[in-house]
């Protein structure tokens, strides 16, 4: 049987028990060395076949379908030992064979005009808002929260998220004009203007959003400092202070950094400076996950910085600060899932049973992503000149211990 064979090669680290649609029960046993137990059940041969042929879509596929069940462990559990043996080296014929395909398609998937990108972003942004209510923390902060130790809870550390921002933005003065490309929920544009007395214009192609980030602004008596559009980052064409953008580079395309820096550029003043903070890769230029691709994120890539960089330079910017943020995503998406997992019922009441287990593999694969798989963040910071910023770093340490010392909104 060539699932069998496959799963052969594949598993070199652990244990893994997989019960076929006959009933048949067997065991896969490593011999690199110790690693994780799992197993699951393949319940028909359809999955079975498919997982031969297209691994990383059928996977998740199999799991929201039912063909595919733990057995014994979680699905956590299950993912991990996968995961952890495809990274080994196992590898699958059939997924290298795909990875080359997706490769070949990247430019094409990732080509993001307008029109495209908006469709995109409704995907996956414009359900139903309870949703995210349901797992983010209470500011809906849906990117990666900062955990200078590990130990913070998830409104400390998206709430310290924001203040690291913030203290590279350097608000050395009240009343800074700031845009906010890709302003989610509002939550940074909303913190920018109480904490640092900014006028923060926030920008979306999500239509949920939009609404939800102006109803807070009248809600928290902001409406005057704080205002969200409707509009592609394209279309910004005045000058403004600060720029910042938080989750939303994934969304750009590769076809379209340079558009973008050239953008960003454009709309910062000649003593602006800019953060952008975006998901990335370590291992070098990739392609995106056809999983992640058909269901959560259509035209999303993490690229890696050796992509980024090149347009950053075409532009005529300067990067005066790089950070990058290995661990943090891991830590903020188990807390996700641990959410997910608790108000489930309630989450299945908005939609069903498939859409409850194809987030939770969205979730599970995500935070695996950068565990094993070489994921982290990045945050630029960006200058039109070369003296718009102090000549160290210690203004940005002394504005967070600032900010935690005389503290003006509650964790």
């Amino acid at each position: 049987m060539l699932f069998d064979r496959i799963l052969s090669r594949l598993i070199r680290r652990g244990t893994l028990t997989v019960r076929y649609p006959d009933g048949r029960i067997l065991e896969y046993r490593g011999t690199d060395g110790p690693g994780p137990s799992a197993g699951f059940e393949l319940r028909d041969w359809r999955t079975v076949r498919r997982l031969c042929s297209n691994p990383t879509l059928a996977f998740g596929e199999g799991y929201m379908d039912g063909g595919i069940v733990p057995m014994g462990c979680s699905l956590y559990d299950m993912t991990d030992l996968m995961v952890l043996n495809m990274m080994e080296g196992g590898g699958h014929p059939a997924e290298k064979v795909m990875e080359w395909v997706r490769w070949g398609r990247r430019h094409l998937d990732q080509l993001n005009p307008a029109s495209r990108a908006r469709r995109n972003v409704a995907h996956h942004y414009d359900l139903n808002g309870r949703l995210y209510a349901l797992f983010l923390d209470r500011d809906r902060q849906y990117s990666c929260a900062y955990f200078p130790t590990g130990e913070e809870t998830l409104e400390e550390a998206q709430l310290l998220k924001k203040r690291h921002i913030a203290a590279k933005l350097h608000f050395d003065r009240p009343d800074l004009e700031v845009l906010d490309i890709g302003c989610g929920w509002g939550g940074m544009a909303l913190h920018l203007a109480r904490e640092h007395g900014a006028r923060v214009t926030g920008i979306t192609l999500s239509t949920e959003q939009l609404d939800v980030a102006r109803g807070r602004a009248a809600e928290a008596g902001l409406s005057d400092r704080v205002r969200f559009e409707l509009m592609d980052y394209r279309d910004w064409k005045r000058p403004v202070d600060r720029i910042v953008s938080v989750g939303m580079f994934e969304h750009v395309g590769i076809d379209h950094y340079k558009t973008f820096f050239r953008t960003v550029k454009g709309a910062l003043k000649e003593d602006g400076v800019a953060l952008i903070h975006a998901i990335g890769r370590s291992d070098g230029p990739g392609s995106t996950n056809a999983w992640i691709t058909k269901y959560i994120f259509p035209g999303g890539y993490s690229p890696a910085l050796s992509e980024v960089l090149p347009a950053v330079e075409k532009s005529g910017l300067w990067a005066t600060d790089i950070e990058v943020l290995r661990l943090h995503y891991a830590h903020t998406l188990a807390h996700w899932r641990r959410r997910f997992a608790a108000n489930r019922d309630a989450i299945q009441s908005l939609y069903d049973e498939r859409f409850c287990r194809m987030f939770e593999f969205y979730l599970v694969g995500s935070e695996l992503a950068f565990r094993r798989m070489g994921h982290m963040n990045w945050q630029i910071q960006l200058t039109r000149k070369v003296d718009t910023l102090p000549l160290s770093r210690d203004y940005m340490l002394d504005a967070e211990r600032k900010a935690v010392a005389c503290p003006r909104e509650d964790a």
